[in-house]
């Protein structure tokens, strides 16, 4: 993180005591050279290939200017090893991308890294580097994430077959509704929650939860895999077409936590929403018919859940079945930035 330029601002605080204070005590991986250096040293294990990913949180966009900084951290990591963990990748090293649009505020910096090394320590990553700027625009958070896998053991999203089962990790929909609730506090009354589902639902919506554990059973039992970043619907329609394949999605079998369900009973029109809408950061997975017995135990023994909602098919192109197995028109099928 450390370049030419890194003297102190305004207010007597510089790039490098941002660096020093924040951010070194993330950098515990010996190929971060402490972040005394112009670039990291990466000395991947024998027999390992890296899988690389690359993420931009933004205010605004991907969390609201007044969330707390240590959830701001948290989901900026955590959006790039959900990739990861699609790929079956173990996480290694990141680097930080930071734009702050104002003078540092040193308890809000002290946050957010807190937020960053509370997850990274319980996934085993370490900060390596990146670099902190000062933008006119609004705050905005790069990660570039490094994970490792076995030589040849990557999961793809190409690579489903017909007859592949079609599993989804966790809950759908939950960040979703979390967001809106934080925007207008008022549905919480019309959708029959408490504050307890409230919380709940906030804190998916702030703090996704990365399906890191599961990236064993994915090399083990996956032909495919795609995290639900952008909507479930429209995920599963991008695996399914990089295969040559089209998917069927049965809408009872997607997987509501009991707040999500609550509120779908009070207003049925929010499933909809909740199958198309994104920031679940969970997995989806097209599992070989043989293979799902292995697949559901493993992720069992990982404490990780998994449900069982639709098959991927000859044909194109995705469809979601509602009651009696009727097709469900949609609108768009997931978030898009443009």
């Amino acid at each position: 993180m450390v370049e030419d330029g890194g003297h102190a601002g305004e207010n007597g605080i510089g790039e490098f005591d941002i660096i020093a204070r924040h951010f070194a005590p993330l950098a515990t991986d010996v190929s971060a050279l402490s972040l005394r250096d112009d670039a990291a040293v990466l000395r991947p294990p024998e027999g390992q290939e890296i899988v690389l990913t690359c993420d931009t949180i933004v205010e605004g966009v991907h969390f609201l200017k007044d969330d707390p900084a240590g959830s701001i951290g948290h989901k900026a990591l955590a959006v790039n090893l959900s990739d990861l963990a699609a790929k079956g990748a173990r996480p290694y090293v990141y680097l930080l991308a930071l734009a702050l649009p104002a003078k540092p505020d040193q308890a809000w910096l002290k946050a957010f890294a807190s937020g960053l090394g509370a997850l990274q320590r319980r996934v085993g990553a370490s900060l390596v580097g990146g670099d902190t700027t000062r933008t006119p625009g609004l705050l905005s958070i790069t990660i570039t994430a490094l994970g490792l896998v076995p030589h040849g053991h990557a999961v793809l999203r190409l690579g489903a077959k017909r007859g592949n089962r079609l599993y989804v990790t966790g809950t759908i929909g939950d960040a979703h509704l979390g967001l809106r609730l934080l925007k207008d506090p008022k549905l919480a009354s019309r959708w029959g929650l408490t504050k307890e589902d409230v919380a709940f639902l906030a804190g998916r919506y702030r703090e996704p939860q990365p399906r890191t554990t599961l990236a064993l059973a994915l090399r083990n039992f996956a032909a495919a895999a795609i995290d639900v970043s952008d909507g479930l619907v429209g995920d599963v329609d991008k695996l399914s077409s990089v295969s040559d394949g089209g998917a069927v999605i049965e809408a009872a079998s997607v997987p509501l936590s009991p707040a999500a369900a609550k509120a779908v009973t009070r207003d049925p029109e929010l499933l909809e929403a909740l199958l198309t809408g994104g920031d679940d950061y969970e997995i989806v997975a097209a599992v070989p018919e043989g293979n799902t017995s292995g697949f559901e135990a493993e992720a069992k023994s990982k404490g990780v859940t998994v449900t069982r909602i639709g098959r991927i098919e000859g044909t194109t192109g995705t469809r979601l079945l509602g009651e009696g197995g009727r097709d469900m028109k949609l609108g768009p099928k997931g978030f898009t930035h443009f």
